[in-house]
């Protein structure tokens, strides 16, 4: 691959809709603009890497004939953008309200657009495709939740990693929680969210995303006008780990106990259920958000098996262990107090192919070890 040197990446204004990219082609990224946004497109899985001698021999050929545009994607974009340009027909007055607060152009605190894009989409899917004669959506999404979230209509948003998904969450619960407040018997919204993290310390980062916490994202990004940021309060928040979903066990018995009995004495799903949301009371039909969701799946029974062995094989189980986990739990959560809206947050590119257990040789010491030596000489002078 030739080297390609840009001297400055940033094309565009994180305020407003890219509008230039750099292209891309079977070389790799090029220094030669592109003048439109680029379109939704991903890069199809390369094959494992192969083992020859004791080097592993990666493929890192990303060709063009590996990308595979996003079309549903991409209509739904252009579509929202002409909602967008005839001002937002079809809303709430409360989400209109929102709407113009977050794109005021005299903001302070400015949100990036593929923040409000992301709000726009949701509000767009919920208010007005429909009206608009865009029920194909809808179809569309329940047609590609049934092969793979069966009974879990989710909607997920994919945002690059340090673009402000907490942000985006806030925006999310204030949006559903201020219409429901406004209209109690309006059953496209909720004021009760469960947030379900992967770690304890992605979930005391959430903090921000309860109203009464002192450095509340409402307040502090300015997200709600001033007149609807104490209506905020009524809304209930839960933030949790996935692992809260595991089920435990009511008795500690011995292995003859359970054997006499016939019961390992574990908490039903119903029983879990009302452990992790018992702050929810009697509350039905919550809103779940699933923060860096690619960790909450689970493995089509057709789909294609993939050959582990040792360390690999161990973390691969571990991983599927979790994240069924986490995807029964929901739908435990479903079968007891129901679901009303299922948003997904991830951040995570495609994979990168970096070295992170190095075992391979080159006299004593392992390859990567020192790498400084390795690879000094060969670095530019400057810059």
């Amino acid at each position: 691959m030739p080297d390609t040197i840009i001297e400055n990446p940033i094309l565009n204004s994180p305020f407003r809709e890219p509008g230039r990219h750099w292209r891309f082609t079977d070389e790799g990224i090029t220094n030669e603009i592109v003048e439109t946004r680029r379109a939704s497109a991903y890069f199809v899985p390369i094959p494992p890497p192969k083992k020859k001698g004791k080097q592993l021999q990666f493929d890192t050929e990303w060709t063009q004939d590996r990308i595979e545009p996003n079309d549903n994607v991409n209509r739904i974009r252009q579509r929202v953008k002409l909602w967008r340009e005839r001002e937002y027909g079809g809303v709430t007055q409360v989400t209109r309200k929102l709407l113009q607060h977050w794109r005021d152009p005299d903001r302070e605190n400015k949100l990036f657009f593929c923040q409000i894009e992301a709000l726009e989409t949701l509000i767009f899917l919920t208010e007005a495709a429909e009206k608009v004669g865009d029920n194909w959506i809808k179809t569309w999404l329940g047609e590609v939740n049934a092969a793979s979230n069966p009974g879990l209509n989710r909607i997920a948003m994919k945002m690059a990693t340090g673009s402000g998904k907490t942000v985006v969450m806030a925006m999310l619960i204030a949006w559903h929680a201020l219409n429901k407040i406004a209209n109690p018997k309006d059953s496209r919204f909720s004021d009760t969210f469960l947030v379900v993290t992967p770690g304890i310390t992605i979930r005391d980062r959430l903090r921000v995303l309860w109203p009464h916490d002192a450095e509340n994202y409402y307040r502090l990004r300015d997200l709600v006008p001033p007149d609807l940021i104490g209506q905020l309060g009524r809304a209930k928040i839960l933030i949790t780990n996935f692992h809260a979903f595991k089920i435990r066990k009511l008795v500690e018995t011995n292995k003859l106990t359970k054997e006499i009995l016939g019961t390992d004495f574990d908490e039903s799903p119903a029983q879990m259920v009302n452990r992790v949301c018992r702050e929810f009371d009697s509350k039905r039909n919550i809103v779940v958000i699933n923060d860096e969701a690619h960790h909450c799946y689970r493995r089509k029974p057709d789909g294609e098996a993939e050959t582990l062995k040792g360390e690999d094989r161990t973390e691969a189980e571990k991983r599927n262990e979790e994240a069924r986990v986490w995807i029964s739990g929901l739908e435990a959560v479903r079968d007891k107090i129901g679901i009303r809206g299922f948003y997904d947050l991830s951040a995570t590119p495609f994979f990168l192919r970096v070295p992170v257990a190095d075992d391979t040789m080159q006299g004593d010491q392992p390859t990567y070890r020192y790498l400084w030596p390795r690879i000094r000489e060969e670095l530019p002078r400057k810059g």
